[in-house]
C-alpha cells in the first residue's frame, strides 16, 4: 500500500496527461491499441483509485485532443472509442462506490454516437455523486474549450460589461465543479508543455514533468509528485509573506567547518558549544531553544560517527521537531532524519542532497537542486576550496527559502 506522510499537503485537483502509451506499445513490441487500452486505461484507474484514497476530490485527465485522434488510422480509433466506453462499464460500480462523478470534457458532436450516448449515461447516472470528481477530455483543446465559451455567452445575449471570470467559469466544460482550479500538473514521457490541455483552468498550477512513459508511472510516482507539490509555496501572484532565515551564509559556513574540525579533535566541549552557535544562527533560534536542538544535533553527529545510528536518528528527530515547531516549515521531523542517516551512513550523494534539502527546507526537488549541488561539491572539496562552496551552498538555500 502507497501512503502519503502525515502533514502532506493534498492538492484538490491533479492533471494527469498520460502521454506516452504509444511509444511504450512500440517500446514492448505491442500494438499502439494495446498500448493504450490496456495499459494506459488501466493505469489511469489505478492511480486515480490512490488519489482518491489520498484524499484528491478531482482528477483530470485528457484521453483524445481535437487535433490528432481523427488523423489516426481508423482501426486504432475504433478500439479506442470501444476500450473507453468498455472501461466506462467496467469501472462503473467502483465510481458509484466511490461517489466519483465522471464528466466528459470537450466536444460533443463528433465522436461516435454510441460513445457520446454512454458518456450521457455515465455523466446522468453519477450526476450526484459528491465525494470526488474525474474529468474525462475526449475530443478537447483548450483553445476549442475557450471558442465554445465564448460561443455560449454570446448567444445568450449577455453584454460585454457583464462578462466576468464567474461568468465564464459558468459556461466551461468545469463549471459548478467545487475545485475547477488545476493545484498540480504532472504530464509523463518527458514532454515539458500543457499542449493547451485546461489552459483557462491551470493559470496557476504547479507543473510536475515526468521522464517515464504512462504506463510506467506508477503510484510510487505519483506519491513523489504529490509530494513535491507539497513543499512548493504557492503565492498566486501575490508577494511572498513567508520569512523563515535571515542567517549570514558566511557566518554559517564559517561555524560549520569549525565544528566539523573540532569533532575530528576529539574536542567535544568546543565541539557542542559551537554546535548550538551553528543552530541558533542557521535557524534563528533563541538561545534557550538553540541550546536545546544544538545538544541533539551534537548527539546525532556524535552517535553518527560512532555508526550507532538508532540513537543518532532519535536526536535528529529532536533537533527537527524544535525546527519544525520554532521556524514554521512544515516538514516531518522524522522523514528528514531517515534521508540524513542515509546520507551519513552510505555517504553523500548529490541526488541524496537534494532530497534531503527538499524534505528539510519544503521546496520543490528542482529549487532544491542547486543548492544540492554546491553541497555535493563542498563535501568533496579540499580543505581550501570547502569554505567557499559552503558560503555558496548556505547562500543558495537562503536565496531560495528566506
Amino acid at each position: 500500500m502507497v501512503t502519503l506522510p502525515p502533514g502532506t499537503k493534498i492538492p484538490n485537483h491533479v492533471v494527469i496527461m498520460p502521454d506516452g502509451d504509444r511509444r511504450w506499445a512500440r517500446l514492448h513490441g505491442i500494438s499502439s491499441s494495446e498500448g493504450q487500452h490496456k495499459a494506459g486505461i488501466a493505469n489511469l484507474a489505478n492511480l486515480a483509485r490512490f488519489a482518491r484514497e489520498w484524499g484528491i476530490h478531482t482528477v483530470s485527465a485528457w484521453g483524445l485532443s481535437t487535433e490528432n485522434w481523427q488523423e489516426r488510422p481508423k482501426e486504432e480509433v475504433d478500439i479506442l472509442m470501444k476500450g473507453i466506453c468498455d472501461a466506462m462499464d467496467y469501472y462503473f460500480k467502483e465510481m458509484m462506490d466511490s461517489g466519483v462523478r465522471i464528466v466528459h470534457l470537450g466536444r460533443k458532436d463528433r465522436l461516435p454516437k454510441f460513445l457520446l450516448d454512454k458518456i450521457a449515461e455515465i455523466e446522468k447516472k453519477t450526476f450526484d455523486n459528491k465525494k470526488h470528481v474525474f474529468n474525462i477530455a475526449l475530443d478537447y483543446n483548450g483553445w476549442d474549450e475557450i471558442v465554445r465559451m465564448t460561443q455560449k455567452i454570446v448567444e445568450s445575449g449577455v453584454t460585454p460589461e457583464k462578462i466576468d471570470r464567474k461568468m465564464i467559469d459558468k459556461n466551461m466544460d468545469t463549471s459548478d465543479q467545487p475545485y475547477p482550479y488545476v493545484d498540480l500538473y504532472i504530464r509523463t514521457s518527458g514532454e515539458q508543455r500543457t499542449s493547451g490541455f485546461m489552459m483557462w483552468q491551470a493559470d496557476y498550477a504547479e507543473f510536475y514533468w515526468e521522464s517515464d512513459y504512462f504506463p510506467d508511472f506508477t503510484p510510487e510516482k505519483l506519491k513523489e509528485a504529490v509530494l513535491d507539490y507539497s513543499r512548493r509555496r504557492r503565492r498566486f501572484g501575490g508577494n511572498d509573506t513567508e520569512e523563515h532565515f535571515k542567517f549570514d551564509p558566511k557566518m554559517v559556513a564559517g561555524l560549520e567547518l569549525q565544528w566539523q574540525h573540532a569533532l575530528n579533535l576529539r574536542q567535544d566541549e568546543k565541539f557542542r558549544d559551537l554546535v548550538i552557535r551553528y543552530v541558533k544562527e542557521h535557524y534563528g533560534l533563541s538561545k534557550e531553544l538553540a541550546k536545546t536542538a544544538g545538544i541533539e544535533l551534537a548527539k546525532a553527529l556524535v552517535y553518527g560517527k560512532k555508526e550507532d545510528w538508532i540513537k543518532a536518528h532519535k536526536a535528529l528527530e529532536g533537533l527537527y521537531e524544535i525546527v519544525r515547531k520554532t521556524v514554521g516549515l512544515a516538514l516531518e521531523p522524522k522523514i528528514v532524519a531517515n534521508i540524513e542517516i542515509d546520507l551519513w551512513k552510505n555517504g553523500v550523494t548529490e541526488e541524496k542532497l537534494k532530497n534531503l534539502l527538499a524534505e528539510k527546507f519544503r521546496v520543490s526537488s528542482f529549487q532544491a537542486a542547486k543548492s544540492a549541488h554546491l553541497g555535493w561539491l563542498a563535501s568533496t572539496s579540499n580543505d581550501t576550496n570547502k569554505k567557499g562552496l559552503l558560503e555558496k551552498f548556505y547562500q543558495a538555500i537562503k536565496e531560495r527559502v528566506a
